[in-house]
């Protein structure tokens, strides 16, 4: 997800919603705590097809809190995916402006999430903790098959999504459910920590909804993100919409790819409409 801020590139992440409220350029996500290298044609070529945008596509590694460093592809700034999540997608495709992939988390299911609080840089702030409890509760109020847990320490073995920070600008980074489960590991860099309780809020939001199957729902154009809008819609092959939801760009969307300094860490009513339908 990015940040859209005052005509800098800086950050992204996840995470997000809009940032139309300003009309200014975005910051890019910040990689100062992990590597990358050159991306073999064929991942980009897979990624192209599954209708991901394949701009500043990175290979990455990160090393958890459970101490396993892990390669992977950074995509559309904020999204990991490995290579054989890559070959599973695209031999499954990607299906039915909010869009989701064939990546969904198996239901009804208790979700534990923890919010990992060792007294090192990955332990989460103060501030980090309460947003994630609204988050949480975000998911919680909506009428699912899925139920959210919430907890703080460092019991890694019995967390189906580990929130933990990571050295950076701001915004986070997550990935796509595996085997009926939600992606477990989601990072929050420590840049936010200047932003206000809300924006925390909206990040981990985004970022947990990624773990959930959603895509950004501005994909085709990074519109969030203050790029023009070149209406491409989403190809059966790829991001496929979610009945119900726009088709083209929506500024209320908290699945969005950028977000602003001013966002209220609410799901948008189409976001609501989304999650319903999925779950």
């Amino acid at each position: 997800m990015k940040i859209k801020l005052y005509a800098v590139a800086l950050i992204t992440g996840l995470l997000f919603a809009s940032c139309s409220q300003e009309d200014t350029a975005s910051p890019e996500l910040d990689t100062t705590n992990s590597q990358s290298s050159a991306v073999p044609k064929d991942i980009i070529k897979k990624l192209k097809a599954l209708n991901f945008n394949t701009d500043g596509v990175e290979k990455r590694e990160v090393t958890r809190p459970d101490g396993l460093t892990i390669t992977s592809y950074m995509v559309e700034d904020d999204i990991f995916l490995s290579e054989s999540q890559i070959n599973e997608m695209s031999g499954a495709g990607v299906t039915n402006k909010q869009y989701r992939t064939y990546n969904l988390v198996s239901s009804p299911k208790t979700i534990r999430v923890l919010g990992y609080t060792a007294p090192s840089s990955q332990g989460l702030t103060a501030k980090q903790k309460n947003a994630l409890t609204l988050a949480v509760e975000n998911y919680n109020d909506l009428d699912i098959s899925l139920d959210f847990s919430l907890s703080f320490g460092t019991d890694l073995a019995n967390a189906d999504i580990v929130v933990f920070q990571t050295p950076g600008a701001a915004g986070g980074v997550a990935g796509f459910p595996s085997n009926g489960n939600p992606y477990q590991y989601v990072q929050i860099f420590s840049g936010l920590e200047q932003y206000s309780l809300a924006v925390n809020e909206h990040v981990i939001t985004h970022e947990i909804g990624h773990t959930l199957g959603m895509r950004h729902s501005d994909w085709f154009t990074r519109e969030s993100c203050g790029r023009p809008s070149f209406g491409e819609l989403a190809n059966p092959s790829g991001s496929v919409h979610i009945p119900g939801t726009p088709y083209r760009y929506d500024s209320n969307s908290i699945m969005a790819s950028c977000f602003s300094s001013n966002e209220t860490g609410n799901f948008g009513e189409f976001d609501i409409v989304a999650f319903e339908y999925l779950y």
